[in-house]
């Protein structure tokens, strides 16, 4: 069956996700490489294909309405498969031989996949990557079914079935939009934040295996305000007021360096967690998928003695 007229273009979603990022259309334009107007009467054309309001203005920026956080939502998911049909056919076209099929959970395909694939390219120009973005539930069925040759989870555990090491680390933040109460708290307390409506990933994804665990104990966490399943879009809810959230430190490292968001400190609780390359259990990874985790390995031993030596200078 044909897409319906409302399928809005790949370049409209494209600013869309650039928005909600950024905070800013005249911020997404410059990236894009597009003047503002330009911009401005995309997005407008985008809201009166769909027939919702996608973007609140005002002299501060562009936030995302509820609607525009959805549609953000589904955007994300088309634009990763896009990139995925993107790299394919440049592969196809230059005749490589190399293939590595990766899947990533959310927030680790984000924020760190980027850099290691950009590595490997300098290193193994002739690698055909594909990347399947999803929760960590869903990453471990990939890569367990073969349709991954390497997979990337968040969790102190390996899944059942898979083997895997740890190839990095990630906490959590509890974070809300300056507005809300919590934003003038020096912390908050763990009961509270169990019985508090949180902004919240679906379950399956490593965050909020995270979040269910440190709560359990709190009789929490209280049912969530929204459950969404990309970072993005609970960045975006977060950022509009909609209530506190709890995300990857790496996924709202630039909200809060330029105050979009304010994060609130919960002392009692552990959120950190490992970042876990996987694979099937009895195997070890082979040909290109070796080479990734390598680099990864070399990368991570980089930032532990970086960080040692941060220290050492700081007892000086």
């Amino acid at each position: 069956m044909p897409l319906s007229h409302r399928v809005p273009e790949l370049s409209a979603l494209e600013l869309l996700l650039a928005v909600v990022r950024l905070g800013s259309l005249g911020r997404a334009a410059e990236e894009l490489g597009i003047t503002q107007p330009a911009a401005s009467g995309r997005i407008k054309s985008m809201e009166q294909q769909l027939g919702v309001a996608l973007l609140e203005r005002s002299p501060r920026g562009s936030r995302p309405t509820e609607a525009g956080s959805l549609v953000a939502e589904w955007a994300q998911q088309v634009i990763d498969a896009a990139h995925a049909l993107d790299a394919g056919i440049e592969a196809l076209r230059a005749g490589r031989d190399g293939r590595l099929r990766i899947a990533a959970s959310m927030t680790i395909a984000e924020y760190l996949v980027p850099g290691w694939l950009l590595a490997l390219r300098q290193t193994h120009p002739d690698t055909a990557v594909t990347l399947s973005a999803a929760n960590s539930t869903t990453v471990a069925e990939q890569v367990l079914a073969g349709e991954a040759d390497l997979g990337f989870v968040e969790g102190r555990t390996s899944p059942a079935g898979l083997g895997g090491t740890v190839i990095s680390e990630d906490r959590l933040v509890v974070v809300v939009a300056p507005g809300h109460p919590w934003a003038r708290r020096s912390e908050v307390t763990a009961a509270e934040l169990a019985a508090t409506p949180l902004v919240l990933r679906e379950e399956g994804s490593g965050t909020r295996e995270v979040i269910d665990r440190s709560l359990l104990k709190y009789d929490g966490p209280a049912r969530p305000l929204l459950q969404l399943s990309s970072t993005t879009a609970i960045k975006a809810a977060a950022v509009s007021g909609a209530g506190p959230a709890a995300v990857s430190e790496l996924a709202v490292a630039e909200e809060l360096a330029d105050g979009r968001l304010v994060s609130v400190p919960v002392p009692e609780l552990d959120l950190s967690r490992p970042l876990r390359a996987v694979w099937p259990q009895g195997q070890r990874p082979a040909g290109p998928a070796r080479d990734l985790l390598s680099l990864t390995r070399r990368r991570r031993q980089g930032s532990l003695q970086g960080a040692a030596q941060g220290s050492a200078q700081g007892s000086v």
